[in-house]
């Protein structure tokens, strides 16, 4: 596995100290890292339209996403677009009044698609057509009793302060669960009663393989739960791993390449910005540390040992939601420009 996609975004160039996240990013990358050389190519660079952002300066940003056979599942923050690989061909387009903040899509196992709306906390599920099948409030009763069905939420920049923050969706045995960012847990929509509790910090990422499910916490730190029993096996502080007094950044994104090896993705931490999100930061935070920039980590969780780092500053990614396999013969055709302003 040499060859991944990385994808976030392209920080603009701040006039203030402080810039509110959802007009924080001028371009939305998809970006291609050979993990032998460090060498970079872009594969998407990509500006959300007019029509489905909140103003002008509203961010370009691709969140989670998700890989299923030949075809990536990428969302922006109001958006799903669908790519054929490995050509980066555009196939589908879906974008809803209820998409606000969205954090992470991914194909359901019936064929369809599943987003989590986080300004909205819920999560939704819909065709490629774009027609709605399902509504799960995340925190349970009337996905419309805070908001309401008529707003085009794709026109507000934000909703914040979010009750739940619902940010990862997954499948277990065909039921659809998604990870609380306020709640430290991860729920099964159908059946909420069957939970897994991440207490130790608030999670991002759930991604089952095999019979684990592995979760980032945001202060860097790999959840390891047990998929049958829903219950967590491991928890391993990767700040204790790297051997430096940095801050290692905002963790989310992850793909194991075995039982052992891990790659894990961190976000430069501005510490400008200590937001009530970002209250773990001031727990961690000492005089004289250092930020690490926006980087990839490859972790032996085995042995306890950061194998490999790469700083993706220098590729132009300031913010990373997502770390993918490239598709087996990749084309390594220049870079590859949609629906730009």
């Amino acid at each position: 596995m040499n060859q991944l996609y990385v994808l976030g975004a392209r920080q603009k160039k701040l006039r203030l100290k402080k810039e509110d996240e959802w007009n924080l990013y001028e371009e939305a990358l998809i970006v291609e890292i050979d993990t032998q050389t460090s060498t970079a190519k872009n594969r998407i660079k990509y500006c959300t339209p007019p029509d489905a952002r909140s103003s002008d300066n509203a961010s370009h940003i691709f969140k989670a996403s998700t890989i299923s056979g030949n075809i990536l599942y990428a969302c922006t923050s109001t958006e799903v677009l669908l790519f054929k690989l490995p050509e980066f061909e555009q196939i589908g387009y879906v974008s809803l009044p209820c998409f606000n903040d969205l954090h992470h899509v991914t194909p359901s196992s019936d064929g369809n698609l599943m987003v989590a709306s986080t300004g909205l906390d819920m999560v939704v599920k819909f065709n490629k057509r774009g027609d709605i099948l399902k509504i799960w409030p995340v925190l349970g009763g009337d996905p419309w009793s805070r908001f309401s069905p008529e707003v085009d939420y794709r026109k507000v920049d934000s909703t914040k302060p979010h009750q739940s923050h619902p940010n990862f969706i997954f499948e277990l045995n065909g039921e659809p669960w998604v990870t609380r960012f306020r709640q430290r847990d991860a729920i099964c929509l159908n059946h909420p009663e069957q939970s897994i509790d991440i207490a130790v910090q608030t999670p991002h990422d759930g991604l089952v393989c095999g019979n684990r499910i592995y979760f980032t916490t945001v202060d860097g730190r790999l959840v390891i739960a047990n998929a049958g029993t829903h219950q967590v096996d491991r928890v391993i502080d990767l700040k204790e791993i790297g051997g430096t007094n940095d801050l290692l950044g905002w963790c989310r994104g992850l793909l194991p390449v075995d039982d052992r090896r891990i790659w894990v993705a961190f976000t430069r931490v501005r510490k400008t910005q200590f937001t009530e999100n970002v209250l773990w930061v001031k727990k961690v935070f000492q005089e004289g540390m250092g930020e690490k920039p926006t980087h990839i980590a490859l972790y032996d969780i085995v042995e306890g040992r950061c194998l490999a780092e790469i700083d993706m500053e220098p590729h132009g990614l300031n913010v990373i939601f997502s770390i993918l396999p490239a598709f087996e013969g990749s084309a390594r055709s220049q870079s590859h420009t949609d629906a730009q302003d």
